[in-house]
């Protein structure tokens, strides 16, 4: 697992990570889920799931952890859940830092599957969370009815916001319905310090990007490694 951390701008501080997954010479993660199969999906996110806890923990990692899920992959959500729990407990993770992040880019073949999926993280204290929004399947609908605790903005979005008429107003009404339902907004793929003076004047607090720290293999960086603090 790579890690890459989540910035809470205001606090000039690192409120979690993200778990990347790496193959085991540190490939990145397009070469690991090109070897994906409708056979090995189950059993890939299950490890994914193990091991991002078992790193994390043994890393000294006491915020937040955000892992990735295939929801298409999750056939009985308790069961995934009892799996992960058990994972918690083995290695001593509090659960209530856990988020789970579904991704725009799969396709998602059951909006009541992915709906049950999420209710059923919820109730058992996970934090849940669109990845990418803006990039795939998600639209307004989705977030209402998914009702996630963070909003990830797609980098695509991101990219030059401060120069596009556009994509600003495409989030700010993103804002307005995040606003309504007291989701958390988090802007990934941050570059530029232009970029960031314009999300962060549209009140969004945390991110993630490369202006702040590319992911790190087996590695938790500090706030003291980050140079974006001077910026």
């Amino acid at each position: 697992m790579a890690f890459q951390p989540i910035i809470e701008w205001s606090s000039q501080s690192i409120v979690g990570y993200e778990a990347l997954v790496r193959g085991a010479q540190g490939e990145g993660a397009g070469v690991v889920l090109s070897r994906v199969t409708d056979a090995n999906k189950y059993y890939f996110d299950q490890a994914c799931r193990v091991k991002a806890i078992e790193t994390a923990t043994r890393l000294g990692l006491n915020k937040l952890l955000s892992i990735n899920f295939m929801p298409n992959a999750v056939y009985n959500p308790e069961t995934c859940i009892r799996a992960t729990i058990e994972a918690a407990d083995l290695y001593g993770f509090d659960i209530r830092n856990i988020m789970f992040e579904v991704t725009e880019g799969e396709q998602i073949l059951s909006h009541n599957h992915l709906l049950n999926i999420f209710q059923s993280y919820a109730e058992r204290g996970f934090i849940t969370a669109i990845d990418d929004f803006g990039a795939g399947f998600a639209h307004e609908d989705w977030l209402h009815s998914l009702k996630p605790r963070v909003l990830k903005l797609d980098m695509a979005l991101i990219r030059d916001i401060d120069q596009s008429i556009e994509k600003q107003q495409r989030l700010q009404q993103i804002l307005t319905q995040c606003a309504l339902l007291g989701c958390k907004v988090l802007a990934e793929g941050v570059e530029t310090a232009a970029e960031l003076a314009y999300l962060t004047a549209q009140g969004i607090d945390w991110f993630q990007g490369y202006f702040f720290a590319r992911p790190q293999l087996e590695q938790l960086q500090s706030e003291a490694e980050l140079s974006c603090w001077k910026q």
